[in-house]
């Protein structure tokens, strides 16, 4: 049974940090072209309304246990290895204003459902699904997202949304995976699907679930993935209509408010006050889009920060302006984000972890949330349509990961400049390999994982090894691969040397070798196999990303980091090898002790201790011996002959694509 119109929303019209109510007798038509006269971001309460502060911790914790819930829920009832064992999925919770109101994760929008259906509509019980790039209002990239959001009720009105999307592991299109690296169209990466509903007071929509599962190769896991995210948001609904039951309405509204608003004055106050009013550029490139030969192609951000113009009584807070002017046209290829949706919504959540490291210590800047709180104090400017980052219909983008993970990058750069360097060094922990073929019994198979790489180098410490963007994201079990596809895991490690040097390391790539049993296909999705992960403020790049099939072998070669079907035969070794961070302050400024740890580890060898840091050693690994005179001579010898250096160091590949240069204009200070 309906329920009644659900309320408008009781903020002041055009109130600080509130968008403009829209006439709902004239529906305008949203960036994607459809109608829509439903209002978004607006507050829920007025400004000043009160709530007990205890009230807000106990919603605020709710919020994170039920987010959490349905993230585990997931994970034990998903059948597809990129789901279930790689954790490459993500939840959100939002609130009826579309606002993301958890911050222990990124996730997709809610925009596009509330777009095409109206919320008096919905029913307890609906689940809506899409996957369409270009109609997700910018909370989708590539097509092997799916995406399922659920209406959360309170006597009978839509009150929030729990919402999953996660990487699927084949959505149809030009190759297994759903990733053809030399796509030059949508139509060439798999099914798009638009806003549906799915589920529909509880009954699912079984033509739309087969003609998904029919243009899968793995429509078995699909299937059930698809089983376990609706399960599982539905399950968190039900535990959200309960906390809005306990303590009414009104009052968890209002505690939604006070999330939130907290959120945008701690970031104002801690984080934006730290960088110095004025305007800032850089740029960073993608290497390659899969179809053209590789070149640069830029992502710049002109940063503006101002101290007026921000959320709160009387425009007096500061604001960031992050203009992409100077972009590069949209690629031919798959690299292509949409990211000019929505006012940028998708990317302001995506690009804000990144200024966390202007908080003052380690530990406070894990407890800083990103939700919707952050979005008022940025604002986006993006270049007309036809960039990376505002293609038009129907470019490709299955490999958006590169774009959007070099614009965190390009973001740590350029607010690097604004204050003298304190901020990490550059990472590219996402790529997809894997292998398929038909295993011993004759069966398809796809082996795909997404493994991590080396963070970079902070001004306090070294970068973390083998991390990935995806929080909780782990890489395959050996002992689970082994068990079901044909190949033997023979090593999976550290690389050793790297991590970029600096006086803080950059963090370790893996190193993982695959032994094959049968013959078949390796594939890869990869960036930074020519451009390095950049070192800062003396710091230097790391070692990019490395794949080696018939390693020892007659026919040992190197791929491209972009691969669809490169041939391997039964008994060649694949070694791949990620990317290091980059390295954070002078290398000939760290001390010998760690240096010396760095040998006992196996981090760096002897070689890398006296190429990349000067150091002069001796002994073994478990008992190496460092020649201090030595060390002290080689390292005043290198001082001596070095001459001015940008801030950036971009490593070796970048003068490959720049004509020669070792460094781009905007890297120097």
């Amino acid at each position: 049974m309906c329920g009644p119109t659900i309320r408008q929303s009781i903020a002041p019209p055009a109130t600080s940090g509130s968008a403009p109510v829209a006439d709902a007798t004239a529906p305008a038509a949203n960036p994607a072209g459809l109608p829509t006269s439903y209002e978004h971001g607006n507050r829920l309460t007025p400004l000043g309304s009160e709530v007990d502060p205890i009230l807000v911790e106990i919603v605020q914790g709710t919020l994170a246990s039920v987010e959490m819930e349905v993230e585990t829920a997931i994970a034990r009832t998903s059948r597809s290895p990129m789901i279930r064992d790689a954790h490459d999925f993500r939840a959100g919770i939002h609130d009826r204003q579309l606002r993301k109101l958890t911050g222990r994760s990124y996730s997709a929008l809610v925009h596009p459902i509330a777009r095409d259906f109206p919320l008096e509509e919905m029913r307890e019980g609906d689940v809506f699904f899409h996957n369409d790039v270009y109609e997700s209002e910018g909370g989708i990239g590539h097509l092997p997202d799916l995406c399922v959001t659920v209406p959360v009720f309170n006597e009978g009105e839509v009150v929030a949304f729990v919402q999953a999307f996660g990487h699927h592991d084949d959505i149809g299109g030009a190759c297994p995976g759903s990733m053809p690296s030399g796509a030059q169209s949508v139509f060439e990466e798999g099914l798009s699907v638009p806003p549906i509903k799915l589920w529909d007071a509880g009954v699912p929509n079984k033509a739309a679930l087969r003609i998904m599962t029919r243009n899968s190769r793995m429509p078995d896991s699909l299937a059930a993935d698809l089983d376990a995210e609706c399960s599982a948001c539905l399950m968190g609904a039900r535990r959200l209509s309960e906390l809005f039951a306990r303590y009414g309405r009104d009052t968890i509204e209002t505690a939604f408010d006070a999330i939130l608003d907290a959120t945008t004055q701690t970031y104002r106050r801690e984080i934006l006050s730290k960088i110095p009013d004025g305007t800032y550029v850089w740029e960073d490139y993608a290497e390659h889009d899969g179809v053209d030969e590789p070149q640069l192609h830029t992502q710049r951000i002109t940063l503006t920060k101002v101290s007026t113009g921000g959320p709160g009584p009387g425009d007096g807070g500061p604001k960031l302006i992050i203009d992409f002017t100077g972009t590069s046209k949209q690629a031919k290829g798959p690299i292509n984000h949409c990211g000019d949706y929505v006012g940028g919504n998708f990317l302001k959540k995506w690009l804000a972890p990144i200024l966390r490291n202007l908080a003052d210590t380690p530990e406070r800047m894990a407890e800083l949330d990103v939700n919707e709180g952050i979005v008022p104090l940025i604002e986006m400017k993006f270049p007309e349509k036809g960039t990376l980052l505002t293609p038009i219909y129907p470019a490709p983008t299955n490999a958006r990961t590169f774009v959007i993970l070099r614009l965190l990058g390009v973001l740590a750069g350029v607010v690097a400049k604004a204050v003298d360097g304190q901020m990490p060094a550059d990472q590219e922990t996402i790529r997809y390999t894997g292998v398929y073929g038909k295993d011993r019994d004759g069966n398809d198979y796809l082996m795909r994982e997404v493994l991590g790489g080396g963070s970079g180098g902070r001004y306090y410490a070294d970068g973390e090894d083998t991390i990935h963007v995806v929080p909780d994201s782990r890489n395959l079990p050996t002992e689970f691969t082994e068990s079901r596809f044909p190949f033997i895991v023979e090593r999976l490690g550290l690389a050793v040397d790297s991590g970029g040097a600096g006086r803080h390391r950059g963090g370790l790539g893996y190193e993982k070798h695959i032994r094959m049993l049968e013959d078949a296909n390796f594939m890869s999705i990869a960036d930074r196999s020519i451009l390095a992960c950049w070192g800062v403020k003396g710091g230097k790049a790391g070692r990019p990303f490395e794949v080696t099939i018939d390693l020892g072998g007659p026919n040992e070669r190197v791929v491209d980091a972009l691969a669809d079907a490169e041939a391997v035969t039964a008994g060649q070794v694949i070694r791949i090898r990620t990317t290091g961070g980059g390295g954070w302050g002078d290398p000939l400024e760290r001390p010998y002790d760690e240096v010396e740890r760095d040998l006992r580890w196996g981090k760096v060898s002897f070689d890398g201790a006296r190429t990349d840091y000067a150091v002069v050693a001796s002994g073994t690994k478990d008992e190496p011996v460092i020649d201090v005179a030595a060390s002290d001579a080689l390292r005043a010898e290198r001082r001596a002959a070095r001459g001015e250096e940008p801030f950036f160091d971009r490593g070796p590949g970048y003068a490959r694509l720049a004509a020669g240069s070792p460094a781009a204009e905007v890297d120097w200070v």
